[in-house]
C-alpha cells in the first residue's frame, strides 16, 4: 500500500505528470486507489489532473492497449462491431512475469526473458521496440500499432484484436523458448535443485526429454522449460484490458514503472525505479514517431504462419509473401463469442457466488485461457458481485484448477442448480448445445467462417 504523502510527493512532479498525460493520448485511462480502480471510462488531458487524482488517493494510473477515437464513448458489454468502429488501433504489449522466489532472482530471470524477446523482435526487422520495468517483478515490451501493416487480406489490422497480438506473443514465446531455458540454467550454473527450490516446482515440471523426429531414445536430449514459473504473454485478456502506465507507481513495491534501455536491459537496477531516483525521459516507452510504417510486416507474417501450421518457421527475409489467412485462429475463444449465460454471469451475481465461480473457472479453462488470464477475469468479475467473495476463496479455487492436468467442462445447461437458480435462463438460441463450452465453440467457428477470404 502506498501512503498518500508518498504518492503526492511523487505525482506533484511536473515531468511525471506530463509523461503520463503524453502516454495516455487517445487511450482509456483509469486511476487506481490502492486496492480498487476508479470510474471507467475516463481520460487524462491536462497534467494537473494527475495531481488532483493523487490528492483524492490515486496511487497509480493505467491505460488501455487500444487507442480510441473517443474513449469516453466506451461502455460495458459493447458488441465487437461497436468496438471495432470506435477503435483506432492497438499496441502490442508483451508481459514478462515470474513467480520465482527471491527478489533478485525474479529480476534476473525477467531480465533474461525480456532481453531475448527484444532481440527476437529486432531480428524480424522491428526497430521501434521499447521496454519498461513493470514496477514489481518483470518488464513490459511494446511495439506501437504504427509499426504493423494497415491491412491483412483486405481487412483492417485494427479489427484483428485481440487475436493478432496474442498470436504474435505466442510466436515470440516459442521462438525464444529453448534459449531462455539454456540461459536460466546457465545463470544457476546447471543446478536443477536450486531452480526447483526457488520455483517451488519439481524437476520433472521443467525438465523433459526431447527426441529427434524419427530418432531413437538414445538420441534424446534434455530440454529445460521455464514456462512453469516464468510467463511471457500479452497482457490482453479482452478488449479494454489495461496496463500500468510508464512512471506510475506500483502498489506492492512502491517503485515506479520506469522505461529502460531496450539494448541494456541487464544493466537495469531497482534502485533507478525508486521514486526519488526516477529520471523522466531518459528513455521512452512507446515511441510512435520512430515507428516505420509496416516495419513489423515480417513479424506479422511469421506469427500467422506459425499459428496456422503449428510448426516453427524462420522469419521471412522479405515482404513478398502473402499474409497467412486469419480465419483459422487457434487458442482462446474471445469473450465476444461467449454464450449469453456466461456473459450474464460475468456481469456479477447476487446469490450463488461459489457456484458461479466454479462455472467460470471451468468454462474459461476449456476455452483456452491460461491460469493468469483466468485469474485476471475472475478478479474483475468478483468486483461486480453485489458481495465479493473473499480473496482466499478465489485463490484456493484457482490453485486447485491450475494443478489439474486436464480441463473439466462446466456443468451442462440443464443443471438448474448452476444456472436457473442463479437467475440465468438459457435462451432458445443457445439451447442447441448442452454445454456453454460447446455453444461458445459453435458461435466462434460460425463467426470465423463468415470472415471474407482474400480473393484471387
Amino acid at each position: 500500500m502506498i501512503h498518500l504523502s508518498a504518492s503526492l510527493t511523487y505525482y506533484k512532479r511536473e515531468d511525471v505528470q506530463k509523461a503520463i498525460i503524453e502516454h495516455g493520448r487517445d487511450k482509456e485511462v483509469a486511476a487506481r486507489f490502492n486496492e480498487q480502480f476508479g470510474k471507467r471510462p475516463d481520460t487524462l488531458t491536462y497534467p494537473n489532473e494527475v495531481l488532483e487524482l493523487a490528492k483524492q488517493g490515486a496511487t497509480s494510473f493505467h491505460c488501455s492497449e487500444e487507442t480510441w477515437t473517443n474513449p469516453l464513448l466506451l461502455r460495458p458489454q459493447m458488441l465487437k462491431a461497436e468496438l471495432d468502429k470506435l477503435r483506432k488501433g492497438w499496441d502490442l504489449i508483451i508481459d514478462i512475469d515470474t513467480s520465482i522466489k527471491g527478489e533478485e532472482t525474479r529480476l534476473e530471470y525477467s531480465k533474461i526473458a525480456a532481453e531475448l524477446v527484444v532481440k527476437e523482435l529486432k531480428r524480424h526487422g522491428v526497430r521501434s521496440v521499447t521496454t519498461k520495468f513493470s514496477g514489481n517483478k518483470g518488464f513490459h515490451i511494446a511495439v506501437p500499432f504504427e509499426a504493423f501493416p494497415k491491412e491483412v487480406n483486405g481487412r483492417e489490422t485494427k479489427e484483428l484484436f485481440p487475436e493478432a497480438p496474442k498470436r504474435i506473443a505466442a510466436y515470440i514465446k516459442e521462438r525464444i523458448k529453448a534459449e531462455l531455458g539454456r540461459r536460466i540454467l546457465q545463470h544457476e550454473n546447471g543446478n536443477y535443485a536450486a531452480i526447483a527450490e526457488k520455483s517451488g516446482k519439481q524437476k520433472s515440471d521443467f525438465v523433459y526429454m526431447k527426441h529427434a523426429e524419427g530418432g531413437f531414445s538414445s538420441e534424446a536430449k534434455v530440454e529445460f522449460n521455464a514456462e512453469p514459473f516464468l510467463e511471457i504473454d500479452t497482457l490482453l485478456i479482452s478488449s479494454r484490458h489495461m496496463y500500468r502506465m510508464p512512471y506510475a507507481l506500483h502498489e506492492k513495491s512502491g517503485l515506479a514503472s520506469v522505461p529502460v534501455d531496450s539494448d541494456s536491459i541487464t544493466a537495469f537496477t531497482r534502485e533507478s525505479a525508486r521514486p526519488e531516483n526516477v529520471e523522466v525521459n531518459k528513455y521512452r516507452f512507446m515511441e510512435r514517431e520512430k515507428a516505420v510504417d509496416g516495419e513489423a510486416r515480417s513479424l506479422f507474417i511469421a506469427a500467422y504462419d506459425f499459428g496456422k501450421d503449428k510448426t516453427m518457421k524462420q522469419a521471412p527475409e522479405s515482404g513478398d509473401r502473402k499474409y497467412a489467412e486469419y480465419e483459422e485462429l487457434e487458442g482462446r475463444i474471445p469473450q465476444q463469442y461467449f454464450p449469453p449465460c456466461i456473459k450474464k454471469i460475468l456481469e456479477g451475481v447476487v446469490d450463488g457466488r461459489k457456484r458461479a465461480l466454479f462455472v467460470l473457472i471451468n468454462f474459461l479453462g476449456s476455452c483456452g485461457y491460461g491460469s493468469k488470464e483466468i485469474e485476471g477475469i475472475i478478479i474483475e468479475w468478483n468486483k461486480k458481485n453485489r458481495e465479493p467473495l473473499p480473496p482466499l476463496t478465489i485463490a484456493t479455487q484457482l490453485s486447485y484448477h491450475s494443478q489439474k492436468k486436464e480441463n473439466a467442462l462446466p456443468p451442462n445447461c440443464e443443471n438448474t442448480s448452476y444456472y436457473k437458480e442463479l437467475g440465468i435462463e438459457c435462451t432458445a438460441e443457445c439451447g442447441r448445445c448442452k454445454n456453454p463450452v460447446a455453444e461458445a465453440k459453435y458461435i466462434y467457428r460460425k463467426a470465423m467462417r463468415q470472415i471474407p477470404k482474400e480473393k484471387g
